[in-house]
C-alpha cells in the first residue's frame, strides 16, 4: 500500500520539481505555470465569494495579487491583475445587487485596486525585470556557486585550513572573498583574499563579479599575471569605487615552500612556535584598480611543521579607534591567544574578539600539522 501511495505520489512531485526549476530558470514557461496556478487560485476565489460572500469578501481578492507580485515578472503580473481586480469587482456587484448597499463595500473594494496598482508599478521599475523572490533566488545562486568556487578543496594530509568572515551589519552579500584552487597533482595550493571597496551590500555585487573573473583565471596565470589580469579588469569598470586590495599565495604542499604578493593588502603573517609570534610579512604593493602598472614587493618563505600562515581583511585591524599599525600589533596578541586553544576554530575566535564595525572581515588560516 505505501509503495502505491509513493508511485502515486511520483509523478505529482516530478511535475512539482520541474515547474519550480523551470520558474527559477526565469523561463517563459516557468511564468505561465505559475500564472495559470494563481488564476486557478482566483477562480476557485471567485466562485467562493459568489456563494459565501462573508467568507470570501472582495478585500481576500489582494492575496494572489500579493503572491504574483512575489512570483511574477511585469507582463504576467499585469494579466493576473486584471483578471482578479475584474472578479473582485463582480463579486462586490453581485453581492450588493442582492443585499444592498454597504459604504464599506467599495472601500474594500478600492484598497485591492490600490494595492494591486502599487504592485505593478514596483514590478514595472525592477532593473533586472525579475520578480522580488526570483531575482533574489538566482542572486542566492550565483552568490553560492561563487562560494563554492572560492572553498579551500580539501588539502593532502598534513595541512589544514580554515575560515571565517563576516559581512557588514550581517549583511548576506560581502565585499571580502576567497578564491582558491589546488593543482591537479594536489602538490601547489594557490589562494587570494579580496577586499572590494566599499561594505556590505553595497560591495557585494562588486565582489560577485571580480570573484566570477579571477575564479576563471586562478591556476590558468602566474601570479603577476593573475594580479595584473585583475588589475585590468577592475580599470575597464565604471564602479565609483573601483579598486580592491588582494593577497595572494602559492604554497608547495610537498616542502611548506611559499610566495606571497600584496596589493595593498593588511600583510599576512607567519606564526612560528620556535619564536612564539606571528611574524608580520614583508610582502607590499598598490591595490588593484588605481593605476595601469602597478609594483609589488614579494616575500617568500617555507611552513614548517606546527606552523602556520595567516590571512585578514582590513576590518579586523582597522576601526574607528584603531589606525592599522596599532591594529596589527593588536592582532598579533588576539591570534596568538586564539591559537593557544588550538588552530582549530581560531579564525572564529579571532573574529569574536574584533569590535563589529562598518566593514567587512574575513580571517584565513592555513595550518601545516605537526609531524
Amino acid at each position: 500500500m505505501s509503495t502505491a501511495r509513493g508511485v502515486r505520489r511520483d509523478p505529482v512531485g516530478r511535475y512539482l520539481s520541474s515547474n519550480a526549476r523551470e520558474w527559477r530558470s526565469g523561463s517563459k514557461d516557468g511564468q505561465m505555470a505559475v500564472l495559470a496556478a494563481l488564476l486557478l487560485v482566483t477562480v476557485v476565489m471567485f466562485i467562493i465569494s459568489l456563494t459565501w460572500y462573508a467568507i470570501m469578501p472582495a478585500s481576500m481578492f489582494i492575496v494572489p495579487i500579493i503572491v504574483g507580485g512575489m512570483l511574477l515578472q511585469w507582463w504576467p503580473q499585469a494579466s493576473l491583475t486584471c483578471i482578479v481586480l475584474f472578479a473582485a469587482t463582480v463579486s462586490s456587484l453581485v453581492y450588493t445587487l442582492d443585499n444592498g448597499w454597504n459604504a464599506a463595500r467599495p472601500a474594500s473594494l478600492l484598497s485591492v485596486y490600490i494595492g494591486g496598482a502599487i504592485l505593478l508599478y514596483s514590478a514595472s521599475r525592477t532593473r533586472s525585470g525579475l520578480p522580488a523572490a526570483l531575482g533574489e533566488a538566482m542572486l542566492m545562486e550565483l552568490r553560492d556557486r561563487l562560494q563554492t568556487q572560492g572553498a579551500v578543496p580539501r588539502l593532502p594530509q598534513g595541512w589544514v585550513s580554515e575560515s571565517a568572515m563576516e559581512s557588514a551589519g550581517s549583511a548576506k552579500f560581502a565585499g571580502d572573498f576567497l578564491v582558491a584552487n589546488l593543482s591537479k597533482d594536489e602538490k601547489y595550493l594557490e589562494m587570494v583574499l579580496v577586499d572590494v571597496c566599499g561594505k556590505g551590500v553595497a560591495a557585494g555585487t562588486q565582489s560577485l563579479q571580480l570573484a566570477g573573473a579571477l575564479g576563471g583565471l586562478i591556476g590558468s596565470l602566474p601570479p603577476m599575471g593573475l594580479f595584473a589580469a585583475g588589475n585590468d579588469y577592475l580599470l575597464r569598470q565604471s564602479w565609483d569605487e573601483g579598486f580592491a586590495t588582494a593577497v595572494h599565495v602559492l604554497v608547495n604542499l610537498e616542502t611548506g615552500g611559499y610566495e606571497v604578493l600584496n596589493a595593498g593588502h593588511p600583510p599576512a603573517m607567519h606564526w612560528k612556535p620556535d619564536e612564539d609570534e606571528w611574524v608580520v610579512s614583508g610582502a607590499r604593493g598598490l591595490a588593484l584598480g588605481i593605476i595601469d602598472r602597478p609594483e609589488f614587493r614579494g616575500a617568500s618563505g617555507v611552513i614548517a611543521p606546527g606552523e602556520a600562515l595567516m590571512f585578514y581583511t582590513d576590518g579586523v585591524v582597522e576601526t574607528r579607534t584603531l589606525d592599522l599599525a596599532v591594529g596589527i600589533e593588536w592582532l598579533r596578541g588576539a591570534a596568538k591567544i586564539a591559537i593557544s586553544h588550538g588552530m582549530d576554530g581560531a579564525p572564529r575566535r579571532i573574529l569574536d574578539q574584533t569590535e563589529p564595525g562598518e566593514d567587512d572581515r574575513a580571517v584565513l588560516i592555513l595550518h601545516r600539522l605537526p609531524d
